[in-house]
């Protein structure tokens, strides 16, 4: 039988962390300390046992309280496990810490879950949807969604994603630490389908990843296949879940008694993994167990089992000892580590008491290893060095925004500060015309993508042009959101073409027409607008599609046609300008803008051959308004109207006249015969009748 143990089985470092924490509490507690774990330390059921054993009891979060008031002459120490609790949770505990001075809380959260609480708490608000890949009942989803604000939704595959309205908002997408990095892989493919916009962090865990690649190695070249692990273990159903598949004869067992007394014969090659919550002891006792059904020596697999540290290897490290100059550390293999300030930091006044606590996980760089002596020379300024990179890369790989300051300009292009590497922004990307002064950038804060990464030469280029970009076409995305035919905007012309003017309504940009322009017939917009000039438009037609506006700008107060129309009728006479002649008529401006036609009929009360015989291009002339067709928006004028109507008064005006002399006549006539009858009447006896 060929058996093969993984290298990654077993505590990750939170949880190697974790359990050394509790184990120097348990070796330091004194008869009036009470130690408590905040729920199960990690999810093994065999490990729980064991440290109740040892005094150490898991407690739910509402008895705490209830419990340190219940025996104040004791001092309670609280671990808080690597899954971690909610923010709310944090809180109480901070509060209750004051409140309490015989209460104190030892938090062992792991780094990796810390890192997306802070994801989530920074990168959400209102305007963002929080999607995470995990199973939604788990202690350590529970506690990272509490961070996130805004619309927020657990999701366990492809499929949740249907049912999410991710209109105006902008998708982040993070997975608990233990998911299956295949199923999160699939979830990033269909999101970026769904959404342009979506912001991805991979947060599964490397030594999660590290573990299940290994695991399906494994599986894959073995006759069967044991994972071991808690039932409840999330991380080592995954272990399970991703083994099957490749080793349909997977086992999954607590312990070494759930094993067969032997394997069936054709189990000639034996896998081995354990989830992150495994203890080594279980582990080794199932490789006993399995190793009695196997003539190899059990000694020397655990030999090829154990793990070898390298010159050049960067390894994870749990802080053992503090000293002024130097701290001590687990690698977890049979030599310690030694790391040195000047390895820490450049920094000759830096406390390492005050950098660094026991139990706290360090990675660090393998400088050099002495077997014979047990200790290793190592290097925590090299891994921050290649870390900040490493950074770099993920952001580069999530597509992340970054902030950095301009530090230089060259004709290039610009220099950025950002993650604490430099970050090179050719000319093309930093969003300023071509040939414009790129100093005019240095010193500001700007924010750019990265677009290109160069890992064997740790080279980054970044765009803020991009970034720009992108910004703007979410500002016109949401504005796009409020536009409806018929709004009317205060607008400012941007630019002008030989067809019509663009104009810019709050962020996005409409076109008028030449004909929206004005009424009457233009040649070109600078007619009537200029760039720069605001104006009053309202939008007549929209094409989502195309993200094309159409909008117009004249309305009927500005029509010169309804203004006349609304001021005159049938029978006014007004002046006109004769503005052309033409065999039939001539035509006239009564009001700018507004032309009629005196037909030849209407010009003359005497018969003329041409219009041209009586009137002269300029001519201003009274006309009669004879008909309005507002239809076809026509005017019909006369002048012989007004002509005929001057002769026919002034024939009234001679007629009546004529009468008024006549009568005159005849009132004189009268009036001599009354004055003579009077001078004859002293001489009239009686009538002459």
């Amino acid at each position: 039988m060929n058996i093969t143990v993984s290298e990654n089985a077993g505590f990750c470092p939170g949880v190697k962390r974790a359990d050394l924490m509790v184990r120097k509490l348990i070796e330091n507690k004194t008869d009036n300390q009470e130690i408590y774990t905040l729920g199960s330390l990690i999810h093994n059921r065999l490990y729980t046992s064991d440290l109740e054993a040892k005094g150490v009891k898991a407690i739910a979060f509402e008895d705490i309280e209830s419990l340190v008031l219940s025996q104040p002459q004791k001092k309670h120490t609280l671990v808080i496990r690597t899954h971690g609790i909610t923010k709310e949770q944090s809180e109480a505990l901070s509060l209750l810490e004051q409140k309490h001075q015989n209460f104190s809380v030892v938090d062992m959260t792991c780094p990796s879950v810390k890192r997306i609480h802070k994801i989530a708490q920074e990168n959400t608000s209102d305007n963002t949807c929080f999607l995470l890949f995990c199973n939604k009942t788990h202690p350590e989803a529970i506690g990272i969604m509490s961070y996130a604000t805004g619309e927020k939704h657990a999701i366990s595959s492809s499929d949740d994603l249907a049912g999410i309205d991710f209109t105006n908002k902008i998708p982040i997408l993070c997975s608990q630490t233990t998911e299956n990095l295949e199923l999160f892989a699939k979830i990033k493919k269909n999101l970026k389908k769904l959404c342009t916009n979506a912001i991805f962090f991979d947060t599964i865990c490397s030594v999660t990843e590290n573990r299940q690649n290994e695991a399906i190695r494994i599986a894959e070249n073995s006759d069967l296949m044991i994972v071991i692990g808690g039932k409840e273990s999330s991380n080592t159903r995954k272990l399970y879940e991703l083994c099957v598949q490749a080793c349909p004869k997977t086992l999954w067992i607590e312990s070494e008694k759930d094993l067969l007394a032997d394997f069936p014969d054709h189990a000639k090659c034996v896998g081995i993994t354990a989830g992150a919550s495994t203890p080594d002891g279980i582990i080794t006792e199932v490789i006993k167990k399995v190793m009695e059904n196997n003539e190899l020596n059990f000694e020397a697999l655990l030999e090829d089992t154990l793990k070898t540290l390298h010159t050049g290897d960067t390894v994870n490290g749990i802080v053992c000892t503090i000293d002024d100059n130097e701290i001590k550390l687990d690698l977890g293999v049979k030599v310690t580590g030694v790391l040195t300030k000047e390895q820490i930091t450049d920094d000759p006044t830096a406390n390492l008491h005050d950098m660094f606590k026991v139990g706290d996980e360090v990675a660090v760089f393998v400088i050099r290893v002495d077997d014979k002596a047990g200790l290793a020379t190592v290097s925590k300024k090299r891994v921050d060095a290649d870390n900040s990179w490493i950074v770099v890369k993920e952001a580069y790989d999530n597509g992340e925004i970054l902030e950095g300051k301009v530090v230089s300009a060259n004709k290039g292009g610009v220099i950025v500060s950002a993650l604490n590497n430099s970050i090179f922004v050719p000319a093309s990307q930093t969003g300023l015309a071509r040939g414009a002064d790129f100093s005019a950038l240095v010193g500001t804060t700007q924010k750019l993508k990265l677009v290109e990464f160069d890992t064997a030469k740790k080279k980054a280029l970044g765009s803020i042009k991009v970034v720009l970009n992108a910004e703007k076409q979410a500002r016109e995305d949401a504005i796009w959101a409020t536009l409806e035919v018929g709004n009317h905007y205060t607008g400012t012309v941007k630019n002008l073409t030989a067809y019509g003017a663009f104009v810019d309504i709050g962020g996005v940009d409409g076109m008028v027409h030449n004909t929206e322009l004005s009424w009457k017939k233009i040649k070109h917009p600078s007619q009537v607008v200029s760039v720069g000039q605001e104006i009053e438009v309202f939008i007549k037609e929209l094409d989502n599609e195309k993200r094309r506006i159409s909008l117009g700008y004249k309305t009927q107060e500005m029509d010169v046609w309804y203004q006349f129309v609304k001021a005159h009728e049938v029978n006014d006479i007004v002046p006109a300008k004769i503005v052309s002649l033409t065999p039939f008529g001539a035509f006239a401006e009564v009001s700018e803008g507004v032309d009629g036609l005196i037909h030849i009929s209407a010009i003359s009360t005497q018969r003329i051959n041409a219009p041209s015989d009586v009137l002269n291009i300029g001519d201003v002339v009274d006309v009669k308004i004879i008909n309005i067709d507002d239809e076809n928006r026509k005017l019909s004028l006369s002048i012989r109207a007004i002509t005929e109507a001057a002769e026919k008064a002034a024939a009234a005006e001679a007629r009546a006249a004529e009468l008024a002399a006549k009568k005159a006549e005849e009132e004189a006539e009268a009036a001599r015969l009354a004055e003579e009858r009077a001078a004859m009447a002293p001489y009239i006896v009686g009538s002459i009748d």
